[in-house]
């Protein structure tokens, strides 16, 4: 004769394997390497590239103006107008209204 197994000891694995799977999908939802903390990441690198890319083009405006102030290359209009912001020149022609 055949005996029947408890029915405890299926309900206790069917509940160790569905409390496993819970939190092996909480963990690839909300973990440390979850789908939100992916998303978020990726929004940081592309907030990050962007201000890469500003920094970047500020970096080639300063190399423009440094490269035009040297010695190699003089820009008349820019050393005239850093002459008037720094030393506080002016022509002799000019009139100054304050």
């Amino acid at each position: 004769m055949r005996q029947n197994r408890p029915a405890i000891g299926v309900a206790l694995y069917s509940g160790a394997v569905l409390v496993l799977g819970g939190y092996f999908a909480f963990a690839a939802v909300q973990g440390e390497f979850g789908l939100f903390n992916r998303i978020q990441i990726e929004a940081e690198a592309a907030e990050l590239r962007a201000r890469r890319d500003a920094l970047a083009d500020e970096l080639a405006r300063y190399e423009n103006r440094t490269r035009r102030l040297s010695d190699d290359f003089l820009d008349l209009e820019l050393l005239d107008q850093q002459a008037r912001d720094v030393l506080g020149l002016m022509r002799p022609d000019e009139i100054v209204i304050r």
